[in-house]
């Protein structure tokens, strides 16, 4: 019931299908988000965070209040937005630091990689490998899987493709590790390597578009004032992760209510909210400038051009358990992962159009920006 309730809610609030609706599930977004330390992980979620800050930050008006000291406006209904991806969004390259699995020695046909750790596979490229006996094998191993490495890191994002698979490089490194024959000190070359992560690919599958949708409600209006709100029930997803919770508000204020402004309506505007998935994720938007709009027609029926600056800041912070296996004896080690992000988008600028007909608000813009993106929302209106 849970899940189902998630995956409901995550559907409206993400609109990112399935991929992020798993929570525990391998192809899921969480479960490729926990095979990657931190380096690899923030190179992994960038693209979601600008997109998804972006979205946040859009959506939020489409006119501007009346210049009343009373009256009652209302409107309730669902608003839509998407953040355009690029092939720069898809793919990234960075440098930092990795830990590789380990494990006890196979002792298998050096050509079957099934049953290896990724610590097995790097040190068989040893030039003396063969040779050594199997103890000796299980220390360099347990070495590679206690060392921090200093790689390269390229692949997917999470809206890359599903055919692209993240790989971590590395130079040539003189290693030590200590002999269980002789209790001395050692050292052995690996050679530079290239290990590909196993089921580490884009979640999104090359998407052209980061979607996100809302609920939303305002009210107004008081001296020229209006205030609106986003909010889905608070739920928990699971005992392990914990609630998904989600909240924003925001006032515009139409300065004609102080300053004689002639023909078209302008309002200034302030706009924030938060969202958290459990433990692994909370992102926190806010956005404010200024919008104008105009309104052609009749009360019940008419079409309002509207246009909008404003500044804007996302950051997202993410959080989860890395964990690998160390040691002959599959000792499986978790570290807690946690690193913050912000979005790239600092300002945009909105042009859009709304149609009223009866008590039904529709309206689309385009919004341009560091990424730029669209939005559309339907109403009823009172």
């Amino acid at each position: 019931m849970k899940k189902t309730l998630l995956s409901i809610l995550l559907a409206v609030v993400l609109l990112m299908g399935s991929a992020f609706a798993q929570t525990e599930e391998e192809g899921g977004f969480e479960g490729t988000l926990k095979k990657l330390a931190g380096d690899a992980g923030k190179g992994f979620v960038q693209p979601v965070v600008s997109g998804f800050g972006n979205n946040m930050n859009g959506g939020w008006f489409h006119k501007a209040p009346g210049t009343k000291i009373f009256g009652i406006d209302l409107e309730v209904g669902l608003v839509a937005m998407g953040t355009f991806t690029t092939d720069e969004n898809k793919k990234f390259s960075t440098k930092g630091s990795f830990r590789f699995s380990g494990g006890k020695y196979s002792n298998t046909d050096p050509l079957n990689p099934v049953s290896k750790s990724q610590a097995e596979g790097i040190a068989e490229k040893i030039s003396n490998w063969g040779p050594l006996p199997a103890n000796e094998k299980q220390a360099i191993i347990d070495a590679i899987s206690n060392t921090n490495f200093n790689v390269g890191i390229a692949g997917p994002t999470v809206v890359g493709t599903k055919q692209d698979t993240m790989k971590i490089t590395f130079d040539p490194t003189l290693f030590s590790y200590t002999s269980p024959n002789t209790g001395a000190s050692a050292s052995t070359s690996i050679p530079g390597s290239e290990v590909a992560l196993q089921g580490v690919t884009g979640v999104l599958d090359g998407a052209a578009m980061i979607p996100l949708a809302a609920p939303q409600f305002s009210i107004g209006t008081i001296y020229g004032t209006q205030a609106t709100f986003r909010y889905l029930p608070e739920i928990e997803i699971s005992k392990d992760l914990g609630k998904f919770k989600y909240f924003g508000f925001g006032i515009q204020h139409n300065l004609g209510m102080w300053l004689p402004i002639p023909i078209v309506d302008v309002a200034a505007s302030f706009f924030t909210q938060k969202l958290e998935v459990g433990t692994i994720m909370e992102a926190n938007t806010t956005s404010f400038g200024i919008n104008a709009a105009k309104q052609f027609g009749f009360a019940f029926l008419n079409v309002t051009p509207y246009a909008g600056f404003m500044f804007e800041s996302s950051k997202m912070k993410f959080g989860y358990d890395y964990t690998y296996t160390s040691g002959a004896t599959n000792t499986i080690v978790t570290d807690r992962i946690s690193f913050e992000l912000e979005g790239e988008n600092t300002t945009r600028l909105t042009v859009g159009l709304g149609l009223r007909i009866l008590v039904i608000n529709i309206n689309v813009d385009y919004n341009i920006g560091k990424q730029n993106s669209a939005t559309a929302g339907v109403f009823f209106a009172f």
